[in-house]
């Protein structure tokens, strides 16, 4: 079954089988695949987000207006046929570029982190809003604020939350000083007394250093105005084993078809806040072999302990006549008996 059938069956009213076939294509083993079945979500779309709360799963993805969306499905091959809630759309507080929500169940209430600016993206900044009802689709959303990453200056992108034992640590992409000729994104980490406040001094875990990372010229022309190196989009997960921590955050700039998956790791029990027991990958995380520019991850355990739904975007055109644009997509992943992520895992 390769992707183009299954997108067939997921589009043609077909959602039944559907589903019977993504169930048969996520046993997962250790060996390599000979072939990925992918399946297209949403079309010219971008940073997919989901978290599972008891049987629901409740999604996310960056909107084109000013406004945070929220889709609830019993299962992830079905969202193209949910309908979205528009949960916050503050008009009162000049807030603009909503990008990048992520959503959390938290200490028994729900929280979605986002990032906004006043009208320039020079002035990006963290957000995030509350509720307490158990279903996130109902009750009121409430702004907790700006989340105060450093005194120097407080921008940042893409933010993420990780639970370790108990201990809460935001994740986000930010500049070790405001940019003048050139910028450089990096992954930063600190300590959240509670989801909506820092406590610690920001600390550096990885910041674009190979050629992989910098890359800022795509083949066809396309570039930003001066060089942008990036690293962002941090996603950390604590392996089924409790053992490891996995980071993983896309580099190089999102308008190439460079941009690419890069993974740092972490014993769990260590001291996270610590850059030096941190291990990146000086090689590239290959996500998806079929299209250009897969990144900007989202894992979602399944219910079984070794599978796991991954959410990502990358370049797709439905020929080669169409300007390729990114889009959204689903596949299975697995974790081996040691913790490491694996984004091909072969059918049984």
């Amino acid at each position: 079954m390769n992707a183009k059938t299954l997108r067939y069956f997921l589009f043609s009213g077909h959602s039944f089988l559907a589903v019977i076939l993504l169930f048969i294509m996520a046993s997962c083993s250790d060996k390599g695949q000979e072939q990925e079945d992918v399946a297209l979500l949403f079309q010219g779309r971008e940073y997919p987000f989901a978290t599972r709360y008891n049987d629901t799963y409740y999604y996310t993805m960056q909107s084109p207006e000013d406004n945070i969306i929220l889709y609830e499905t019993k299962d992830l091959a079905l969202l193209p046929t949910c309908t979205p809630k528009i949960i916050w759309s503050p008009d009162s507080l000049n807030l603009h570029h909503f990008w990048s929500p992520e959503i959390y169940r938290i200490n028994n209430a729900w929280y979605i982190y986002f990032e906004a600016d006043d009208g320039n993206t020079d002035n990006h900044q963290l957000y995030v809003i509350e509720n307490t009802s158990e279903n996130p689709m109902s009750g009121q959303w409430v702004l907790k604020g700006p989340l105060h990453t450093n005194d120097e200056w407080n921008f940042g992108l893409h933010p993420s939350v990780l639970d370790v034992n108990g201990e809460l640590y935001l994740l986000w992409s930010g500049w070790p000083k405001r940019r003048v000729e050139h910028e450089t994104q990096c992954i930063y980490i600190a300590h959240l007394e509670n989801p909506w406040t820092v406590d610690s001094e920001r600390v550096m875990l990885s910041q674009p250093e190979y050629e992989w990372e910098r890359q800022w010229i795509d083949p066809d022309g396309g570039r930003s105005a001066y060089p942008i190196y990036v690293n962002e989009n941090p996603q950390a997960y604590l392996s089924p084993n409790k053992r490891h921590v996995c980071l993983c955050y896309s580099a190089s700039g999102i308008w190439t078809q460079f941009h690419i998956l890069g993974m740092l790791r972490a014993p769990a029990n260590a001291n996270l806040l610590d850059p030096s027991v941190w291990t990146k990958s000086p090689e590239p995380i290959e996500v998806d072999s079929q299209h250009n520019g897969a990144s900007n991850i989202c894992i979602v355990p399944a219910l079984e302990g070794d599978s796991a739904y991954l959410l990502y975007e990358a370049l797709w055109a439905e020929n080669e006549q169409e300007t390729k644009h990114r889009s959204v997509f689903l596949k299975t992943i697995c974790w081996d008996s040691d913790g490491n992520l694996l984004f091909n895992p072969a059918p049984r």
